[in-house]
């Protein structure tokens, strides 16, 4: 059972790969020989998702899916929302977008955020859309060095660490994309559709 996931971000490819199934062939977009540097032109993550995959589908003729994630910071009025990857600039550094985060939030106590990741599915030319919600709060420094991103700064709720301090199955067993993920994987097992597409 052969599935793109329309992503250049290996970290993101890690993850997915530790919670996808075994009996599921996870392909890159390197795999495919997919280079192009899908152009996200999207308001919001839902939209910016369904752009990946539909590039895919209809330029290489696979059944593939696309992630689009968003950190929400509640007094940033939602920022930095859809910008996230380049809140702080169209280079798209972590630690620059991390830093401008602290500095929004350096003098405002409340600190609550959530991560949303969306997934669109596209398969045998049905669009679905999954999404994975996880609340929590910016820390006042960053701490940890694994994930990658804001990971860093955003400890989740009931957690006493950051995501940046947890391991990937950790992270993956609370995380947004794990929850959204989680919810495709059910569609596909439980989906007529994916088992026609998969002969």
């Amino acid at each position: 059972m052969k599935l793109v996931f329309a992503t250049h971000n290996k970290n993101k490819l890690k993850e997915v790969r530790a919670l996808m199934p075994s009996y599921i062939e996870l392909l890159s977009l390197e795999d495919i020989d997919c280079h192009d540097d899908i152009a996200e032109t999207a308001e919001t993550i839902e939209g910016n998702a369904a752009i990946k995959a539909n590039f895919v589908r209809d330029h290489y003729g696979y059944n593939c899916f696309a992630d689009d994630t968003g950190l929400e910071i509640t007094a940033l009025n939602g920022e930095p929302g859809v910008y996230s990857a380049r809140y702080a600039g169209e280079e798209r550094s972590s630690e620059a977008n991390m830093k401008k985060v602290l500095e929004k939030l350096a003098d405002t106590e409340d600190r609550s955020a959530r991560f949303k990741t969306v997934f669109a599915l596209t398969i045998n030319e049905v669009d679905t859309l999954f999404e994975g919600i996880c609340d929590g709060k910016i820390t006042e420094e960053p701490r940890g060095e694994e994930g990658f991103g804001y990971d860093p700064i955003f400890q989740p709720k009931g957690s006493d660490k950051t995501f940046a301090e947890m391991t990937l199955a950790e992270k993956g067993k609370i995380g947004h994309r794990g929850k959204a993920l989680r919810y495709l994987v059910e569609y596909l097992k439980n989906s007529e559709r994916w088992v026609v597409s998969s002969e």
